[in-house]
Order: structure tokens, then C-alpha cells, then sequence
């Protein structure tokens, strides 16, 4: 028989009829005809062939062949229906592929079943139910489910695809064990990106102890979760996205499972694990049509120089790695090269009966659980009280944070690997000796009080001979700070001698020639000789300069290997270069985002300070939009996709990087152009890192470029992530208009583009802002929704200003109803 290339997902792809009525017959042939130009009434045996697909009934998914990219193998599989490249999210026959395009999946002997072109058993579900009629489905979940039974008994499921996933966990697949029937549910990466055959990395839960899931390489662990505490993986924030879905977590005597089920099913976002082991959760943005990442585990992983051992956690701030109060580094010669490995130890030993007391860690990933045990039925503070009174108790936390902090966990030995977030965690106590404590708290207190006598002849003495001692407080008060300015300059040139030996050490001295082709390697970062630096820019020629700023001037660069490099050389007349300079290599050595420009490596020699970076052929934006002939290149399309790039570049700064990251100069000119016009947000001189209890923050020292600084950063140095989000603002309204924040004019007045896109809003002209290069051929809708969110970023309070997590769900979501905006700041001066 024919098929039409889609069958109707409700289709039985095979039956077995040998003892099915007429009726039964009949209500098949019926049943089948819509999705059907012809039918062979003489046999009931229906396959699905190369060419065609099952498509579940809302059209959100298909099952059918497939060659991944670059193999001419033939697999079968379910992949999204509604996204432009293929994405496939579950592999039938990934470690047994056909070589040709004759294979054929049917039902055979109640399994569903993949044939070759001989006839011959390539995969199958090996379910041992046997049954007169079985049908395949492929369900809106992206579930493929094969059920058994008969004309006169209910139908049962015997087999689906949810219970065998392979590297994506969509929402209703369960991730764990079950003990009655002993299914395992777990992640597996595929072999490469070309071969869906079993990876190197999984993802699977470790039920010794307290449940928590490991990313595992072989039997090293890459990543590990935590517990779950009642909200969320205590070590992940990987599932804790409110406004895109809603964990489950079970855990009893038969089964102990995590799933999650999506809030907003218009949303297309998934984890998923891939071939470099990392493991991530994506969303399909449908206006740029591209997958952009949330998370990644990469981002919830210690410094890359610091496995921190026992009794000590790897935090968000500039030191990677800290010992618990009350303990030391066991070996402090390599905890000064960032080195942690063999932890802490105590200082004082623990007095068990002797009023221990404990520490408390707030925002805490839990350390390994395997050594620990839940105690159920008490309250966080009786927790305390069970520890004590055992002897072998080392920590204890909550078991359950959203129940009132009912039940506790209790740690029974060293506590490894502990993590301090900036937002995030949950509260953990550390037990520590008493006499520790006592004797911290002495020597703060411990001082010798004189008699009042004596207090008020030392007074009088000091005050008499102050006049006489001035002139010589003067002097030595000018020597003194001339010595500290040497002193300082000094430590500059020994912490960037540090920094030169500690970065060469952790990569062997591979100097950044040794950047294949594509520009990748081993190391993400590299230590290069100013001798290779000179030589690849043509010892830094007026011809290869790019540009130049506050930092010094911008080289173009060509490796050896052909790699294009950028490469930021310090100025030695600038009074902010070295400070900037240690903040880049602070920040974007430890950020990896794709809307972020990477890092390649520097070069420390002698007074040379130097920085190489991925080479960016279409320069910054603003030589794009502002441009009267280039702009015509950014069609709609592009500025959508650039917006969103850079909307997410600021969300993983703000809340999913390893540090919690305020940018403080966003402007175009700092958003660069790769060939393919990818934004990614660069010039991280002037940000700023949060530390773990910091979320904004004063300076007396205003940077940054006036038109897109925030009122409140401008007029008082107060920032914070809503500082960003202004400068968001006014980018978003300078892509939409096409012209600069201050080429407004109208009459007698100044406006920038915060305040003619306000008068234009007020008056329901606000369309009137559109670059008139974009046509009529653009979305009104979306151009109307991005100047809406755009003046919610641009409101002169931060308190009104939305967060960047809300900026990316209102432009992804069209269905989110938008507040109404108040007037920007700084949207009018008087002449």
C-alpha cells in the first residue's frame, strides 16, 4: 500500500489479527482510511518506511529516519517538529545503525521493532507480553508508547520510550531508580556530535546515603547535584526556572525519582547532555531561531584551579576556595597557588560532651551526602541537639526547606565538596570545637583597662605635645605615603608576577600558538610570550590597529597556526589600565557563555601587559546600526536574534555565571559582531563582582559612558544588576530607532531617544520610532512589544525596573501581559 509521507499518530503501525472479529476488522480499516490514499484490504500489517513519519496529534513532535549531520548512517528517532534544525531528543537504534535507507520500523511479536533491508532484528523493545493486538503512539510529550491487548480487554502499556531516554530529559521523564521493577533512568551523552552511540558521560542518581545525581565520566565525577531539600537540587540551579517549569522529586521504598512538568507549555526548553559532557537547559527562541542556554553545569563547578578537599568551600568570590571557620589549610604552600586539594584541617579537635559548637554557612550547596542519613520528624533547631549527641556527627542541615524545616540531615564524616552561592542554597551547620570559638572570641575581648587616673595624664600629654609634634606628623606622614605608593607599585609587580607563574604552571607553559586552526585546545586559558604577541600583529603596526580606549590600543593579530586573534595591549600612561587589566583576566577567564567574548590567554612580561581574545571580523554594533549604509544590513531578523543574544549574555552575568557580575559600561560599541553578526557582550574593565552577601554596591569613582548610565549610578554611585538593565534599555531603543541615544532633537528642547520614544508612547505614535530601514515588511507586533519592554528597562527607579530573568521571559513570551511604563529618567534637558 501507499502512505502519505505524515501518518496520523493514532495510526497502528502493525497488528497482530489472527483472532480479531470482522468488527474489529472493519473498525481498523475505517480507522485507517483518513491517513491513507489506498489500502491493501487484504492484509492488516501497516510499517513505517524511511520515508515516512509519525506526527503526535498537536504536531509537536515526529518519529521517524534520520542521518545526523555529517554520517550517512540511518537511525531512528523523535525529534521537535516546530524547530528549524533538527533537533533529536530520543535515538531507538543508536548503538546499531543501518547503512542504507531500506530499514523498516513495524510490530512483530507484540515488539516494536527496527528491520534492515534483509529482514534482519536490528533493535527492539524485548517486552515479553503477548498479545493479539498491539499499537504504537507518539504521544505530544514526545513519549513513543507501545501498548497490548485485545478487542474485549482495556488496553495496556508495556513499553515506552520515556522509561530507555538517552541525552535530553524532557518534562514527564523520571530521572532514577526503580527498585521493584529495576528500571535505572538515566542521561547518556551521545559518542560525538555525527554518532548518537553511547558517550563517555552520564548523568545518573547515587542512592548510597542521600540521594544526589552524578555527571560521571567513566568512574570520575565531572558534577554533582546535591540533595534535594524539598525546592530544589540544593547544588543546582539547573532546575530552579519557576516561569518555564515545576519539579517533582519521590522518594520511597519502591522508587526514587526526580521530573519536572513545563508552567508554560507555549515554552520549547529542555535539558540536555552533550558530547562535552556538559550538561545544560535550553530554550528554543522561536524570534532569533536559535537555542539559547539557562545553565550549565560548567557554571555550578569549582574554579578550575580548585578542588577545595575537605572542610572547605569554593565560593563565588575572588578566592576560590575557604576553610570553614575553624579550620586551616592542610597544606598552605599549595593553598597559595590556588590549590586546594587537600583541604582543611581543624584547628582545635572536637570535645564530643564538652559543648561543641556549630558554624553557620548560609547559601550552601551540601556537601557530599553519601556520608549522610536523614533523621525524620524534628525541626531544624532539635537537628542540632541529635548531632551533639553523636559523637561521629560532623554537620547537619535541613532535609526539607519548603515544610518548615521539618526533618534534618546529619553528616557522619569529612565534608566535601561544599559550594557557596550568591543566591540560591540553603542554610548549613558545621560542627566545630568550643575552645575554638572561646578562644576567638577571647582574644577580640581581651584588652587591659588603666585606671581613669592614668587615663586623663596620658590624654593630657598627648594633646599638650601634639602641637609640638605636628610638623614632624606632617613629614613623616608624606614619607610614609610615598613609601606605601611604592610599596604598592610593588605589589603589582609581584602579583602579576604571581598571576604569570600561577597561569603558567596550571597550563604547562602552552603558549597560545598552540591554538589549532579553529582556535581551540585542551586549555581554555593560555599563558603567551610578548615575543609571539609582537610577531603575530607585525609588531603591533598602526596598520593592524583596530581601535583604541581607555585601556590602550587594539591590535589585529594573526597566529601561526592562521588563528585571527584581537589582542588589547595596556597603556602604560593609563591610570586605570592595570586595575582593568587584572579585572578581565579576573572575570572572563572564568566566564564561558557564547554571548560573551572569550578569553584566549595573556602575555606578562616585564612591563608589558597584554591580552588576546577571539577575533571579531564585524567589529562592535555601533559601527553596524549607526552606520547610514551598513545598517541596511540589519534587516529585522538580525536585530531581533542580536537583542536576544545580548538580553541573555546579561541574564547568565547577572544570576547563572560562577560569579555574580555587574558590567557597568553596556553600550554598542561594547557589544562586538562575530561573522555570522552573533552578539557578544566584551570590555569587562569596569565590572564589577558581587560577593556572596552582596547584591548592589557604592562607589565614589563614577565610570562608565554617560547616555547609558542609570540616574542612580550617575548622580550617587549606587549600582546594581538594575543599573544594567538601563543600559539594556536605551541599546534596545537605539537597535529599534537606528540612530544614537543623543541625535534627537525637536525645537527648542534636547530629547535623547528615552525621551522622544516617551513622548511618542504618550502620544500612541510610538511606532514612529522604528528605523525606517526595516520597512513594512517587520512584526508590529514584536517591534511594539520591544519598545514596550524597552521603556520598563529605561524607568528613572531601579525598584520598577524589571530583572533581566523577567527581560528575557517578556521577550520570548509573547502571552506575558507587559506593566505599563512610568517616564524614563533623563529623557529631557532645557537649553
Amino acid at each position: 500500500m501507499r502512505m502519505k509521507d505524515h501518518l496520523s499518530p493514532l495510526l497502528f503501525i502493525n497488528i497482530m489479527a489472527s483472532k480479531i472479529s470482522f468488527q474489529y476488522a472493519l473498525h481498523v480499516f475505517l480507522f485507517v482510511i483518513p491517513s491513507c490514499t489506498s489500502i491493501d484490504t487484504t492484509s492488516l500489517n501497516k510499517s513505517i518506511t524511511d520515508n515516512q513519519t509519525l506526527v503526535s496529534s498537536a504536531e509537536k513532535f515526529v518519529l521517524g529516519f534520520f542521518s545526523p549531520v555529517g554520517s550517512l548512517n540511518r537511525y531512528v528517532g523523535t525529534w521537535y517538529n516546530n524547530v528549524r534544525n533538527q533537533t533529536v531528543v530520543w535515538v531507538a537504534n543508536r548503538e546499531n545503525p543501518l547503512t542504507d535507507s531500506s530499514g523498516i520500523l513495524t510490530i512483530n511479536n507484540s515488539n516494536l521493532v527496527i528491520l534492515d533491508g534483509s529482514s534482519t532484528v536490528v533493535w527492539s523493545t524485548n517486552v515479553s507480553t503477548i498479545a493479539d493486538y498491539s499499537s504504537a503512539r507518539l504521544l505530544d510529550s514526545g513519549n513513543l508508547v507501545l501498548s497490548s491487548g485485545d478487542y474485549e480487554n482495556n488496553v495496556k502499556v508495556v513499553w515506552e520510550s520515556f522509561d530507555h531516554p538517552t541525552n535530553w530529559f524532557l518534562p514527564g521523564i523520571k530521572l532514577g531508580k526503580n527498585a521493584r521493577t529495576g528500571l535505572d533512568w538515566y542521561l547518556t551523552s551521545w559518542k560525538s556530535p555525527n554518532d548518537p552511540a553511547r558517550g563517555d558521560f552520564l548523568l545518573r542518581i547515587n542512592i548510597q546515603g542521600i540521594p544526589q545525581f552524578f555527571l560521571m565520566k567513566g568512574s570520575d565525577s565531572r558534577w554533582r547535584s546535591g540533595p534535594w531539600n524539598g525546592k530544589r537540587l540544593s547544588g543546582s540551579r539547573s532546575m530552579d526556572i519557576e516561569f518555564i517549569s515545576t519539579n517533582h522529586y519521590v522518594s520511597n521504598d519502591e522508587e526514587t525519582y526526580l521530573t519536572y512538568n513545563r508552567t508554560d507549555t507555549s515554552a520549547i526548553s529542555s535539558l540536555t547532555l552533550d558530547t562535552t559532557g556538559q550538561l545544560q537547559w535550553l530554550t528554543w527562541i522561536k524570534r532569533s531561531q536559535t537555542w539559547n542556554p539557562y545553565w550549565s553545569s560548567m557554571e555550578d563547578r569549582c574554579d578550575a584551579y580548585a578542588e577545595c578537599g575537605a572542610y572547605a568551600a569554593c565560593t563565588t568570590n575572588r578566592v576560590p576556595c575557604e576553610c570553614f571557620h575553624g579550620f586551616e589549610p592542610k597544606s598552605p604552600q599549595d593553598w597559595s597557588l590556588r590549590d586546594g586539594s587537600d583541604g582543611c584541617v581543624r584547628q582545635a579537635r572536637l570535645e564530643c560532651g564538652k559543648g561543641d559548637k556549630f558554624i553557620k554557612i548560609e547559601r550552601a550547596k551540601l556537601p557530599d551526602t553519601s556520608i549522610a542519613h536523614k533523621v525524620a520528624g524534628v525541626r531544624i533547631d532539635e537537628c542540632k541537639d541529635v548531632c551533639l549527641n553523636n559523637c561521629s556527627c560532623t554537620a547537619y542541615a535541613s532535609a526539607d526547606i519548603s515544610q518548615g524545616e521539618s526533618g534534618c540531615m546529619i553528616w557522619d564524616g569529612d565534608l566535601i565538596d561544599l559550594r557557596v552561592f550568591s543566591d540560591g542554597g540553603q542554610d548549613f551547620y558545621v560542627r566545630v570545637a568550643a575552645s575554638e570559638l572561646e578562644n576567638a572570641s577571647v582574644r577580640k575581648k581581651k584588652r587591659l583597662k588603666p585606671p581613669l587616673m592614668v587615663l586623663v595624664v596620658v590624654i593630657s600629654i598627648l594633646l599638650g605635645s601634639s602641637f609640638l609634634l605636628a610638623p614632624f606628623i606632617s613629614y613623616r606622614r608624606r614619607r610614609q605615603l610615598r613609601l606605601q605608593a611604592q610599596r604598592e607599585t610593588s605589589q603589582e609587580v609581584l602579583l602579576f608576577d604571581q598571576l604569570g607563574r600561577n597561569i603558567a604552571a596550571a597550563n604547562n607553559f602552552r603558549d597560545v600558538n598552540n591554538l589549532g586552526r579553529n582556535g581551540t585546545d585542551d586549555s581554555d586559558f593560555k599563558l603567551c610570550s610578548f615575543a609571539t604577541i609582537s610577531a603575530a600583529t607585525d609588531n603591533f603596526s598602526a596598520a593592524n590597529e583596530l581601535g583604541k580606549g581607555g585601556f590602550g590600543p587594539v591590535y589585529k593579530g594573526k597566529l601561526v597556526g592562521g588563528q585571527e586573534i584581537a589582542v588589547k595591549r595596556l597603556s602604560r600612561s593609563s591610570g586605570q589600565g592595570l586595575e582593568e587589566f587584572k579585572n578581565e583576566i579576573i572575570l572572563i577567564a572564568k566566564l564561558q557563555h557564547m554571548n560573551l567574548v572569550r578569553l584566549f590567554g595573556c602575555s606578562i612580561e616585564g612591563d608589558e601587559k597584554i591580552l588576546i581574545y577571539e577575533y571579531m571580523p564585524n567589529k562592535s554594533l555601533d559601527s553596524f546600526l549607526f552606520d547610514p549604509i551598513k545598517k541596511a544590513l540589519l534587516h529585522w531578523g538580525k536585530r531581533a536574534h542580536i537583542i536576544e543574544g545580548v538580553a541573555q549574555g546579561l541574564l547568565y552575568l547577572h544570576k547563572y555565571s560562577r560569579l555574580k557580575v555587574i558590567h557597568r559600561d553596556l553600550k554598542t560599541s561594547n557589544i562586538l559582531l562575530d561573522g555570522e553578526m552573533n552578539p557578544k557582550i566584551s570590555d569587562f574593565g569596569m565590572a564589577r563582582i558581587f560577593g556572596c552577601n552582596e547584591s548592589e554596591g557604592n562607589t565614589n569613582k563614577v565610570v562608565g559612558t554617560y547616555g547609558y548610565m542609570s540616574p542612580e549610578y550617575a548622580v550617587k554611585g549606587h549600582f546594581s544588576i538594575k543599573s544594567d538593565v538601563f543600559s539594556f534599555g536605551v541599546i534596545l531603543l537605539e537597535i529599534l530607532s537606528g540612530r544614537k541615544n543623543n541625535s534627537f532633537h525637536h525645537s527648542d528642547r534636547y530629547l535623547n531617544v528615552l525621551g522622544y520614544a516617551w513622548e511618542l508612547w504618550e502620544g500612541g505614535r510610538v511606532l514612529e520610532l522604528v528605523d525606517p530601514m526595516l520597512g513594512d515588511s517587520s512584526p508590529t507586533f514584536e517591534l511594539l512589544r520591544c519598545i514596550h519592554v524597552a521603556l520598563l528597562c529605561v524607568q528613572e527607579h531601579a525598584a520598577d525596573r524589571p530583572t533581566m530573568s523577567d527581560v528575557v521571559s517578556m521577550l520570548g513570551n509573547e502571552t506575558i501581559a507587559l506593566p505599563t511604563p512610568k517616564q524614563p529618567a533623563f529623557s529631557l534637558w532645557e537649553d
